[in-house]
């Protein structure tokens, strides 16, 4: 909740500083807020453990588009947003965490990250209904906030142990994206599509974690309103 008051506040002091330097602005900057579904896999690349199952998740927060030319067909997109993605993880005897390497265990892990995306963002002339199309490329980056998972290892259930401090302490990886813009009023533009992120870091710091290397890949409708 504190999170999403802090996002908010800041959103209110960019609208601000929009109706204070009015037209000039907004023209050059577009901002807006993002609510989007998706879902985030943990990928092994090394024997001794498994993907058990996907995990749904949320990327919620802010966005902006910063046109690099006067009609608005190219900018440069990027935000600050908080990102709820784990996946279910099973592991070999020998492999995992700690005091749980000594048996078989499943993970079930929920981690939160506040995502930066950093991207070439390339737009389409709107048709005569204001619709327009877009499509990005680019990369992002993840700061792990908070990192828990359930583990269940010889029919014993730990409850949300503390995975944090052996979490890398960033994620980078390739964003591509593709959707809509669309008007919804004389100041609001509404935008849906679908991004795909595919992390190129272990998620785990193998100093501490015998699991070898796992990725973090994910696919989220996106869904979002422009200011």
């Amino acid at each position: 909740m504190k999170k999403i008051i802090f996002l908010l506040a800041i959103m209110g002091v960019a609208k601000l500083s929009m109706a204070q330097y009015g037209d000039s602005f907004r023209s050059r900057v577009k901002l807006g807020f993002t609510v989007s579904p998706m879902v985030s896999i943990l990928k092994p690349q090394e024997s001794g453990v498994n993907r058990n199952s996907s995990k749904a998740g949320l990327n919620f927060g802010l966005m902006a588009d910063f046109n690099l030319n006067e009609r608005g067909t190219y900018a440069f997109s990027s935000g600050f947003q908080v990102l709820l993605a784990g996946s279910k993880l099973k592991y070999d005897a020998g492999k995992g965490l700690g005091d749980f390497k000594a048996n078989p265990a499943e993970y079930n892990m929920k981690l939160t990250y506040i995502e930066i995306p950093l991207a070439l963002k390339l737009k389409t002339d709107p048709d005569q209904g204001g619709i327009g199309f877009w499509g990005q490329f680019g990369t992002y980056l993840d700061f792990p906030v908070s990192g828990r998972a359930d583990v269940i290892s010889m029919g014993q259930t730990h409850d949300r142990v503390n995975i944090l401090p052996q979490m890398n302490r960033i994620n980078i990886g390739m964003l591509l994206g593709a959707g809509i813009e669309y008007p919804l009023g004389a100041n609001l533009t509404g935008t849906a599509g679908i991004t795909y992120q595919n992390g190129f870091v272990d998620v785990t710091r193998n100093g501490k974690w015998d699991d070898g290397r796992v990725n973090m890949n994910s696919l989220a409708l996106r869904l979002g309103v422009f200011f």
